[in-house]
């Protein structure tokens, strides 16, 4: 991709960039603690993930664990959560040990990432106020921060998967790709996986690809990102602070397979570009139909005309209403708790 574009303004986004979450050893070899800015409830972010494989990313019980690669050491990272949501306590355990300096905060960095640990919620919630639904509904899920990927390639690949598929199809389908062509990690007589490195999927054969559950165009779409990053005529994770939202948007657009909700799905993942919408998305559509009383499904104009109301926060406030709708928060609930 060509150099950045845009004018420097400040955009919602959080992770490297964004405010960190403090962190400190806590003794343990392999562990580490982090400070989230509060509020912030593990239970209710990591959710997402209660079905996940165990051998890629998964959430039981209060655990959370991930296969990561931390200064280059493939490890597994699990967390939990002490405290509470206003004094959030993060443990943060590394295995193996890592064997290079690095590894330790390379990993707390990372899970700061996926989880948005540096995001402050309060000005989101400020901008809401005037929005009784959303209002009640950020009430209700207190600390919800949304998890993001590791990088803009690993979401824009995720998104491209979930192009007009169910997305248990789809998560069945991303969890056969990285089984197949991730690195693995054996571990106590198991074997763990990580997400696939660009070099590994730009030599896939259509043939892999299928055996994944993956059409042959969204194979093609794969392959030729991930050649692209190869031989460098592609960067995906260059994008700093200042560049416009949808200056990113347009450039991925003008990659072979990736539409404008594509786009938008893969910065709001990959880049936590918080002002991103998938308004097309039929999820978001119908939670918004649902929680703001519509008769009829909204299409994807009223959707964005809706949206605008929740500023530069539209992406975070649709993301708040797929998880209402997914933990069974009603229209007319708006208790706060």
């Amino acid at each position: 991709m060509a150099g950045r574009a845009g004018k420097r303004r400040p955009v919602n986004r959080a992770g490297p960039e964004g405010p960190p979450a403090s962190a400190a050893g806590d003794g343990e070899p392999g562990s580490l603690v982090l400070h989230p800015v509060p509020p912030f409830d593990l239970d209710l972010s990591a959710s997402i993930f209660s079905g996940g494989d165990p051998g890629i990313r998964s959430y039981r019980d209060g655990v959370f664990s991930q296969v990561i690669r931390a200064a280059g050491q493939l490890v597994l990272v699990t967390v939990t959560m002490e405290g509470n949501d206003d004094n959030p306590v993060l443990k943060v355990r590394v295995r193996p040990l890592p064997d290079r300096p690095g590894v330790l905060g390379a990993a707390g960095r990372a899970v700061g990432t996926l989880f948005n640990l540096g995001l402050d919620l309060a000005p989101f919630i400020s901008a809401v106020r005037d929005d009784p639904v959303m209002t009640a509904i950020a009430r209700r899920l207190r600390g919800l921060k949304p998890p993001r990927t590791a990088t803009l390639f690993e979401a824009l690949v995720d998104s491209i998967i979930e192009q007009q598929v169910s997305l248990a199809a789809a998560h069945r389908m991303e969890e056969r790709l990285i089984r197949h062509f991730g690195e693995t990690l054996e571990l106590e007589g198991t074997t763990c996986h990580a997400f696939p490195l660009p070099e590994r999927l730009a030599g896939g054969s259509p043939g892999e690809f299928r055996a994944c559950g993956l059409s042959g165009k969204k194979a093609e779409y794969i392959a030729d990102i991930a050649r692209l990053i190869r031989e460098g005529n592609l960067d995906l994770e260059h994008h700093g602070p200042g560049e416009e939202t949808a200056d990113i948007i347009r450039e991925l657009t003008a990659l072979r397979g990736v539409g404008v909700w594509t786009a938008e799905l893969a910065v709001l993942r990959g880049l936590s570009r918080l002002d991103a919408i998938p308004a097309d998305d039929l999820g978001i559509r119908r939670a918004i139909t649902r929680y703001y009383g519509r008769a009829s499904r909204i299409d994807t104009a009223e959707a964005r005309r809706i949206a605008e109301a929740w500023g530069a926060w539209r992406g975070l406030a649709a993301y708040y209403l797929l998880v209402a709708e997914r933990i069974g928060i009603g229209p007319g609930d708006r208790e706060t708790g």
